[in-house]
């Protein structure tokens, strides 16, 4: 009897030292993807130009890393406050902790590298190793060409400074753990010609990270074979709304959209408020999420290409109640 309780206690710390080590290892050894690059980056005009259509309206950094106007419908950005940071994000919309998004403006980067930004955006670690949770898709941004996020990095450049005070985050257990083993090094890829249409499209697609929003997640990850099938939840203040099926699934999805329906569906949200009278505010039922607004200002032809490739993705026949008032 001795013997096997002895043989325990030598399990019981073989596993304590075991599980420890682990823990201790993605706590203090990630995230790990290589150093910053030494990169400088000439910020000429028309990559000015090309990173403010970028993080305006493709990839908004600008969406999330302002504050928004929840009184107007999609929440678009407060003028006056684009780059400052400090939208929050906490248990009130089902998030497991508490984050605020940071300032981007000059204020707090001014002492940051373009490499720093550059891994920052493309792998999701910070100046000082700490990795960001992937509430910023940047798996998505990491699979772009390095030239755009070169654009990106010169334009937030050029953001009038603002101060702001942001909040620590806070993350609940096991999430605390488990952000560090989020971040990969990057993928990068060259960007496919406007021509090459279905490619191109494929590219916007994955550079605005429609899969995140469109994807019914379980615990935090997306569900496998339910990708841009819609019912991921948002909760809001009125009540949750689930994202659409964006599959070319033609009963539950946009199948049988034509290509000028879908663009014209974008354009008409192209100035705030320009919607519906009973779903312009949020004490009216309806709020979204979804930054219309901003991706209202994407080129016709950007968002006829997106359109060609999410045609091109398997239907997938989920059918999804859109809003769910609260009680």
């Amino acid at each position: 009897m001795k013997k096997f309780q002895k043989a325990l206690i030598y399990i019981a710390l073989v596993l304590f030292i075991v599980i420890g080590s682990a823990l201790s290892y993605v706590k203090f050894a990630l995230p790990s993807v290589g150093d910053a690059p030494d990169l400088k980056i000439e910020a000429t005009a028309e990559r000015i130009e090309r990173g403010k259509y970028l993080a305006n309206h493709v990839t908004l950094c600008i969406d999330c890393h302002s504050q928004r106007d929840w009184t107007i419908f999609s929440g678009p950005p407060i003028p006056g406050s684009l780059g400052k940071g400090g939208e929050k994000f906490d248990e009130t919309i089902g998030f497991p902790g508490t984050v605020y998004s940071s300032n981007i403006t000059p204020f707090n980067l001014k002492n940051w590298t373009d490499g720093e930004l550059f891994r920052l955006i493309t792998t999701g670690v910070t100046k000082d190793g700490k990795a960001l949770i992937n509430l910023m898709p940047y798996p998505a941004y990491g699979k772009m060409d390095k030239e755009d996020i070169y654009d990106i990095i010169a334009y937030i450049r050029t953001l009038p400074e603002q101060s702001s005070e942001i909040p620590e985050r806070k993350l609940n257990v096991p999430l605390n753990f488990i952000v560090n083993t989020i971040p990969a090094p990057a993928s990068l890829q060259t960007k496919p010609l406007p021509s090459d249409t279905l490619k191109y499209g494929g590219y916007l697609v994955n550079a605005a990270a429609c899969v995140d929003c469109h994807t019914k997640q379980d615990k935090g990850n997306n569900v496998k074979g339910m990708e841009f099938a819609g019912g991921r939840d948002f909760m809001m203040p009125s009540g949750t709304v689930y994202s659409m099926n964006i599959t070319a699934d033609k009963t539950t999805g946009i199948g049988n959209w034509t290509s000028e329906q879908f663009i014209s569906k974008f354009k008409s949200h192209a100035q705030p408020g320009n919607v519906d009278v009973d779903s312009t505010k949020t004490n009216n039922q309806f709020q979204t999420p979804m930054p219309w607004t901003m991706y209202g200002g994407m080129t016709e032809s950007d968002l006829g290409a997106m359109f060609a490739y999410l045609k091109t993705i398997k239907p997938i026949s989920h059918q999804v109640t859109r809003f769910v008032p609260k009680k």
